[in-house]
């Protein structure tokens, strides 16, 4: 029952981070594949340049949610034994198939965000505190170069510096997912990267009208 349970959780924090709430949006209210503009990416980002805050924020928020319900799925199933080694493999595994979803999305063929929010979300439920310090950094950073693509790079690449360094965790398991979440966000924004590097890298501006 125990792995079954395990099984079930997995495939549905796969099928939460598969609900493209950027793709959906844009087409249920504004007529558009927000594929099709601005960066391409259907990210909460991309969907404030191109559509608004009105319908960025709630695709934010949805994208942050799905991460964090994610991780709590196998507590709502009592999948595991509660605060178990178990319990966290589970969890985390859970969160990188959100992650996954998220990026290879079952319900928009495959072609989704590069999973910074649902990233965000999955590791607010892991480590709250930390995870909100890192949101400070990201708007920090945000602040002072007002690119998004280097302040979520900053941000989750400190995560696991100010686990190790500063919250000095025990468990070997979430640091390993920490550095491995970093490497995978990095990569993600390769061509971000090469722009920076360029100077043709766009700032964040909300979308004028809205």
């Amino acid at each position: 029952m125990v792995i079954s349970l395990s099984v079930i959780a997995v495939v549905l924090a796969y099928l939460a981070g598969s609900i493209p709430s950027a793709v959906w949006a844009g087409k249920l209210f504004h007529g558009i594949d927000v594929r099709e503009h601005g960066s391409g990416n259907a990210g909460a980002t991309n969907t404030v340049r191109v559509l608004g805050w009105k319908t960025g924020i709630p695709v934010l928020i949805f994208d942050l949610f799905k991460g964090w319900l994610a991780v709590m799925l196998p507590e709502f199933l009592d999948a595991a034994p509660e605060g178990s080694e178990p319990m966290m493999v589970l969890q985390i595994v859970c969160g990188m198939a959100a992650i996954l979803g998220h990026v290879f999305p079952l319900f928009a063929g495959f072609r989704g965000g590069k999973g910074v929010a649902t990233t965000f979300g999955v590791l607010l439920a892991l480590h709250p505190l930390l995870t909100l310090t890192c949101a400070g950094i990201f708007l920090l950073v945000l602040f002072i170069s007002g690119y998004v693509s280097l302040s979520s790079m900053t941000a989750v690449a400190m995560f696991p510096i100010l686990l190790v360094t500063v919250f000095r965790t025990p468990s070997t398991l979430l640091i390993m997912f920490s550095i491995v979440v970093a490497v995978a966000v990095i990569i993600t924004h390769a061509k971000n990267i090469r722009r920076l590097l360029r100077g043709e890298e766009k700032k964040f501006i909300r979308k004028k009208k809205d």
